[in-house]
């Protein structure tokens, strides 16, 4: 059927309706202050007596703790892989003190943010990573959080102290065994110091001496890592047989550690985020670096394809905004800065974030809720070519298992 000067009609005659725009404040919200990464470490360690934590969670208290964190292993991909995973999926029930339900990671819910606030104990409103690629108001550019690029002095970057150097003042045995490129990482300074930090390269290294660590303490705190779930999902995707491979690894290894805890000891294995495919087709990846209409008035494009900080040169916020939120309104949640701060993206509604954050969060900010990613393929080709994405409040990206084993 033609359409009018009015524009397409349906075949009853009526105008199409236009496109529902999202709500912002509708979004999924973490659950900061009672279920949300940034909520474990306090939990764990208010339960060792640890002085001054308090935690909105509530998890049974154990003398020797480890948290296990898999890097990309959502929720929502462990329950849809039960073939894959036969031990992590025994203990679904077991999460989140025996509800049987997930934590929140956060948002965005990418690893920087995440390790932030699992380290801190701190939403990422008040750590100050609360994204991929944010603005550095002092210099004006992009700054990367994951790669600390370009370099800026950590400690002023992030300046609260990490649970874990709380806990080893207090005389917890505290450390970390992850791999050896992580030891002076910045990252790694202002997220997860604090205690020792041990190398090991292979996977069952450190499960081996992460279970002694946690013995060697009459109170421990053990934190240990793998990362390649979430390298083979964005390489080939969560569909791919190579990150069920992994799968089937990673739940390996979580049996390897959990057979291996000395007594009162408790085992946490969670996540900083899932995944989700997002197919290369130009409806499902949007490209920036192609659209003129979605550049305009923008001076740096932040985030990362499901989770954006959108800077605006000076004047154009409102413009800005407007135009996002027209383009992309209805297959993504897009908000204002403070918008996006008083609905609580980036800790509890109404609590605001630290004056030092402010400026680093973007103009506008737009979090994907369909299947869809706003990619840059010339300022940003590698991460335009990864086949899994995260970053957003979607269930499959913000929801992660705390699975629990107790000796």
């Amino acid at each position: 059927m033609s359409g009018s000067a009015t524009g397409p009609v349906t075949p009853a005659g009526s105008a199409w309706p236009e496109p529902e725009v999202l709500d912002p404040r509708a979004a999924p919200l973490p659950r900061y202050g009672s279920a949300s990464l940034a909520d474990l470490l306090p939990a764990v360690t208010a339960g060792q007596e640890v002085p001054g934590i308090t935690s909105g969670l509530a998890l049974a208290p154990a003398d020797r703790v480890c948290v296990f964190l898999i890097d990309g292993l959502g929720w929502e991909l462990l329950r849809a892989h039960p073939a894959e995973a036969p031990f992590l999926t025994t203990l679904l029930s077991s999460s989140l003190n025996g509800t049987g339900a997930p934590l929140t990671a956060g948002f965005p819910s990418t690893t920087a943010t995440s390790l932030a606030s699992v380290g801190t104990g701190l939403p990422p409103g008040a750590h100050g990573l609360p994204g991929y690629t944010v603005a550095d108001p002092a210099t004006g550019h992009l700054m990367n959080q994951l790669r600390w690029q370009p370099w800026t002095d950590p400690h002023i970057w992030q300046p609260y102290p990490t649970v874990f150097q709380r806990a080893d003042a207090a005389g917890v045995h505290t450390c970390q065994v992850s791999a050896p490129t992580f030891a002076e990482t910045p990252l790694t300074k202002v997220a997860l110091s604090g205690g020792t930090f041990h190398g090991r390269l292979s996977g069952e290294e450190r499960m081996d001496f992460a279970a002694e660590q946690l013995a060697a303490g009459d109170r421990s705190l053990v934190y240990t890592y793998y990362s390649e779930v979430d390298g083979k999902g964005h390489r080939f995707g969560v569909d791919s047989r190579e990150w069920r491979d992994q799968l089937r690894y990673v739940d390996r290894l979580a049996q390897r550690l959990a057979e291996q805890l000395p007594p009162r000891a408790a085992l946490y294995i969670t996540a900083d985020h899932g995944m989700i495919d997002i197919p290369f087709d130009p409806e499902s990846r949007i490209d920036f670096d192609e659209d003129w209409e979605l550049r305009a008035g923008v001076a740096l494009l932040g985030g990362e394809g499901r989770a954006r900080h959108v800077y605006a040169v000076p004047g154009a916020a409102g413009d800005v905004l407007a135009v996002w939120r027209e383009v992309l309104g209805d297959r993504m949640w897009v908000a204002g800065r403070d918008e996006a701060i008083e609905a609580g993206w980036f800790g509890r509604p109404g609590d605001g974030v630290d004056e030092r954050v402010h400026r680093r969060i973007g103009d506008v900010v737009a979090a994907a809720a369909a299947d869809v990613a706003i990619v840059a393929s010339e300022t940003e080709p590698k991460e335009s070519a990864m086949v899994g994405l995260h970053g957003s409040m979607t269930p499959v990206e913000q929801l992660v298992p705390l699975l629990e084993v107790r000796s």
